[in-house]
């Protein structure tokens, strides 16, 4: 009487490192999600935590306020001009009598709404550039290195300060303006893990495997520079609020009617002395948004590092 000895069962890596073993039908899953790793050590991260939870109710705030508001960012009463903080006006008002508490609201909306933009079109542009030269290098690598170096000659707050006074305006101008020079960070993140990972031996399999460029590029390398893009783009944000203050402080920003935290600031410099908190609320505002999203960066970077084994706590 003969008996079937069963094959071994073997384990094969999966997308991001983690061993798959075949179930009873043969299919593979992780022995560990690689997703449920990735969340427990970022809420073990205490700091993003609270990072995330703050900026997430101060996002919802600067929308949810002015809707509540009686009040508008627009509508002037002289005879309620330049009143201090009160229960009817908690940020108090301006000069001309408009709200500063909604005004202050719709500033952070812009702020929020340019690092969104910055965020998106850098990593876009940044995550594409750099994929191609650092997979293709070469003739490739050397064009868009000189891309590079020839907008790094100038110092960024140069380009921003002409590039401003020719273009700036609407929000999205503002946005586009910022994004111009903030792709390039990422883009050299990316095209150094390219260079690392593709002689990596996944990738000499599937290409051995028949497959191309694209599918090289996209299924097998990518999936591995997504964490590193992610914490990135957390910085590219704050960056880009700072910026968008700064320029909108200059006069160089966003253009009237629409206000920006850096205006509100500008327009509040010559009353410190009397009225101090009309500076240090859109600055602290300001403030809190950049830190969390660094704090958030630190947590991410963390939590989608697969070969971490401890957070920072």
């Amino acid at each position: 009487m003969s008996t079937t000895v069963p094959d071994p069962v073997v384990a094969v890596p999966g997308p991001f490192g983690e061993p798959e073993v075949p179930d009873a039908e043969g299919m593979t899953v992780e022995a560990r999600s690689y997703a449920a790793q990735t969340w427990q050590r970022f809420r073990r991260h205490k700091p993003a935590m609270v990072s995330a939870v703050v900026l997430v109710l101060l996002v919802a705030s600067f929308w949810v306020v002015p809707m509540l508001s009686p009040f508008d960012s627009t509508t002037r009463n002289i005879r309620e001009a330049a009143q201090g903080i009160s229960r009817k006006h908690p940020f108090g008002t301006d000069e001309i009598g408009r709200d500063l508490l909604v005004r202050t609201m719709e500033g952070a909306q812009v702020s929020v709404r340019v690092a969104l933009i910055v965020s998106l079109i850098s990593t876009a542009i940044g995550t594409v550039l750099g994929a191609l030269a650092g997979y293709f290098g070469k003739l490739v690598d050397s064009v868009i290195n000189q891309v590079i170096n020839m907008i790094l000659v100038v110092p960024a707050l140069v380009v921003l300060l002409v590039m401003g006074i020719k273009i700036g305006g609407s929000i999205n101008q503002t946005a586009l303006l910022l994004a111009f020079i903030s792709w390039i960070v990422i883009a050299r993140i990316v095209r150094g893990l390219f260079f690392q990972l593709k002689e990596a031996e996944f990738v000499q399999a599937a290409r051995a495997a028949g497959a191309g460029p694209v599918r090289i590029i996209f299924r097998h390398i990518m999936p591995n520079v997504i964490g590193p893009v992610l914490v990135q783009v957390t910085l590219v944000a704050g960056t880009a609020i700072i910026l968008e203050s700064t320029l909108s402080f200059l006069s160089l920003g966003v253009d009237p009617p629409a206000t920006s935290l850096g205006t509100l600031i500008s327009d509040a410099k010559g009353f410190f002395d009397t009225r101090p908190s009309r500076i240090l609320i859109p600055g602290g505002i300001l403030t809190v948004m950049v830190l969390c999203l660094n704090f958030l960066g630190d947590g991410l970077r963390d939590a989608l590092d697969p070969t971490s084994r401890k957070v920072r706590e």
